[in-house]
């Protein structure tokens, strides 16, 4: 009875240890971490003990399970039944969604979250590829007037050679591991006549379930390939600087996963600027005077400005009118545009340049005045 005993809670304890697998411990990171921290454990560790590299006995199996741990805790729907009931809630699942490939290796990272975007993968949904986020610089000209601006891309998009298959001769072949199941079933001794059997991703389809043959010779069996192509955005009249424009399903798609979003986030360049600069939707500059023109006023100035249809703008004094260092002249209207027919203000800060090293000059326009 006791050896009964004793074998039945070594069963239990094993049992406990394989269903509650620690996927977390296993890539070394805390159970907040995200996904980049991730990424990161999971390329050192798969380095570390990659079979090609470590000839260790372990390093296969150790490989295996980093693999497992990094396919369940980049899926947040994966990770979160995970966290909630185990690693037990996740084994029909995992049976038919397949990872696999290198998640870090390729362009297709940027785009499929570290998937494998080939043609076969098992999957109850499509996931939606990451979102291509790309900077646009505009001059201020542009911000006031808004524009039409083509901007070429590169994205990842199904391979029309061979219509997403991977294959040159459109043939896919089950793969004759794991006969098109995309995992091998193993078997592994806890004790003298106790054995656990469990699922691991086949290695020779890395997961797929199938094999290609004869790869195309475009996008080499991935089934997807790096284009490039045109889009236009529209930019509005007054539009932010950072201000996110989202084109939707515009970006990167592959044979199972949808087409992603483009963001383009506008950012202010330094070109045709005219020497103005923009805070919120009112516009700023500095102008130069003489000192002979800021005791004795009249004269008028003609600055450029960004109005298509106004393309200057008048500063003007009468004689006599003195004109302070620092004073700020506030014109109505001048600045960007805010709406329907609404417009900010345009502030002008004087700064007036005194001929300290040159005292005839000063005298002279003492005298003339």
């Amino acid at each position: 009875m006791k050896s009964l005993s004793f074998i039945l809670l070594l069963t239990a304890f094993f049992s406990f240890v394989i269903a509650g697998k620690d996927f977390y411990a296993v890539l070394g990171v805390s159970k907040n971490a995200n996904e980049k921290e991730i990424k990161n454990a999971y390329r050192q560790l798969s380095k570390k003990y990659h079979p090609d590299k470590n000839s260790d006995e372990s390093a296969q199996s150790k490989f295996i399970e980093i693999g497992e741990a990094y396919e369940v805790l980049m899926d947040s729907e994966k990770r979160s039944i995970y966290d909630r009931f185990g690693s037990d809630a996740l084994n029909g699942g995992q049976q038919q969604q397949h990872g696999g490939g290198d998640p870090f290796g390729s362009m297709f990272s940027n785009f499929f979250n570290g998937g494998n975007p080939g043609g076969f993968q098992q999957q109850r949904q499509h996931p939606k590829a990451q979102p291509l986020i790309q900077q646009v610089a505009l001059s201020l000209f542009d911000f006031y007037n808004g524009r039409n601006v083509d901007i070429l891309i590169k994205v990842v998009d199904i391979c029309e050679n061979c219509s997403g298959s991977g294959s040159r001769d459109g043939k896919v072949h089950n793969c004759s591991d794991c006969r098109g199941k995309g995992r091998i079933s193993k078997k592994q001794q806890l004790a003298p006549g106790m054995f656990q059997q469990f699922e691991i991703p086949c290695q020779k389809c890395a997961g797929k379930g199938k094999v290609i043959k004869n790869k195309c010779g475009i996008c080499h069996g991935k089934g997807a390939h790096e284009v490039e192509k045109i889009v236009n955005l529209h930019v509005n009249p007054g539009d932010q600087v950072g201000k996110n424009t989202i084109l939707q399903n515009e970006g990167s798609k592959a044979p199972g996963i949808d087409a992603g979003d483009v963001i383009f986030q506008l950012v202010e360049s330094n070109d045709s600027n005219f020497g103005y600069w923009r805070i919120g939707q009112n516009l700023y500059r500095t102008e130069v005077l003489s000192l002979k023109e800021a005791l004795g006023g009249g004269w008028t100035k003609e600055i450029q400005f960004f109005d298509e249809y106004q393309p200057t703008i008048n500063l003007h004094r009468n004689e006599g009118v003195i004109v302070t260092p620092g004073e700020v002249e506030i014109i109505k209207g001048k600045g960007m545009p805010n709406g329907y027919d609404e417009y900010g203000d345009l502030y002008v800060e004087y700064k007036v340049v005194f001929p300290i090293n040159n005292p005839k000059l000063v005298k002279q326009i003492h005298d003339e005045l």
